[in-house]
């Protein structure tokens, strides 16, 4: 189970793929101001550019959340993950850890796979400002920290069963599973500032195929053929869906057919859809069973991270860490 453990250390990994504190120093690194330098931590500096790579990487998957950022505490926080990053890391050599070069290199070409071509890569790779041997420097130090937590603390943690089992009692309402529809639909496109021409022209289109589907023609088969939405080539599936998630007129329609049932046509901003509903699952909870193995992996992943902490600020009380 350690793969899966390593998802744990999100904040540790982006924090160790973006900087590049405590690389060897080279004669132009031993040339910075202090201009050039953000902070040191026993010594290693954590550079201007590694900070600044940092923030923007932080930032960006702040905003993907949709929350507004105050870059203030932002930047304080990406300063202190680096800090940390850099002690864990040193701590980790302290105590004898290595990787091979050849899981790096393995670990690197993952990395890779994500990009469409090697273009999308060495674009990426000039965007973030990082060569391929500081990304292998990277690598580095984030597996021999990830090798030594999991040694240190994943594989001596556990988890009793009745504390998993209090968790999910005591929390019942986290495990609610609201009530889900799940359909298919097919729909012809009106944009919402159509010409009247338009209207008429896409609800005749719509009509007709209301008519095939009466006769009897199968529903997947017509959505592929006729369906405009991008769900046509699926034969229009649309998979299980919660109140919340569809356009209002959309949704009031689907949660009051029965599993089976084909809805009359349906305007919302998007156009004209006809609605199948092929199953539903009324609001339940979650049995335990079924989440325990979940629940006591998330509760051990908040023991070790826990425990990371501590460690970290153990550490720092006895570093010598430097603000520029």
């Amino acid at each position: 189970m350690k793969g899966k453990t390593i998802t744990w250390l999100s904040a540790i990994a982006v924090a160790l793929l973006l900087s590049t504190a405590e690389w060897p120093a080279s004669a132009a690194d031993k040339k910075q101001s202090s201009e050039d330098k953000v902070a040191a931590v026993n010594g290693a500096v954590i550079t201007r550019t590694d900070f600044d790579r940092a923030v923007s990487f932080a930032k960006q998957r702040a905003l993907q959340t949709g929350k507004p950022v105050d870059d203030a505490q932002l930047n304080k926080g990406v300063l202190e993950q680096l800090i940390g990053t850099a002690l864990l890391y040193q701590k980790s050599k302290k105590e004898g850890i290595k990787v091979d070069q050849k899981a790096v290199d393995e670990r690197l070409e993952q990395w890779k796979k994500q990009f469409p071509n090697e273009e999308a890569y060495k674009k990426a790779m000039s965007t973030a400002n990082l060569s391929v041997p500081q990304m292998k420097e990277d690598i580095t130090k984030g597996m021999t920290i990830e090798k030594f937590i999991v040694e240190r603390f994943v594989d001596k943690t556990t988890v009793p069963e009745n504390e998993i089992k209090a968790y999910y009692e005591s929390r019942l309402n986290l495990f609610k599973q609201p009530e889900q529809v799940k359909a298919s639909h097919i729909l012809i496109k009106l944009e919402p500032k159509a010409k009247e021409s338009e209207k008429k022209d896409a609800l005749k289109k719509i009509r007709d195929v209301q008519k095939k589907q009466i006769k009897g023609d199968d529903f997947a088969k017509l959505a592929k053929e006729y369906s405009q939405g991008p769900s046509n080539a699926k034969g229009g599936d649309l998979g299980y869906f919660k109140r919340g998630q569809m356009v209002p007129a959309f949704e009031k329609v689907a949660f009051k057919l029965k599993p089976g049932e084909v809805s009359d046509i349906v305007k919302t901003r998007f156009g004209y859809h006809l609605i199948k509903v092929v199953d539903k699952k009324p609001e339940s909870t979650v049995p335990y069973e079924e989440i325990k193995d979940r629940l006591g992996q998330y509760l051990k992943q908040e023991k070790v991270q826990k425990e990371i902490k501590q460690l970290v600020e153990k550490l720092r009380k006895k570093a010598k860490v430097e603000m520029f």
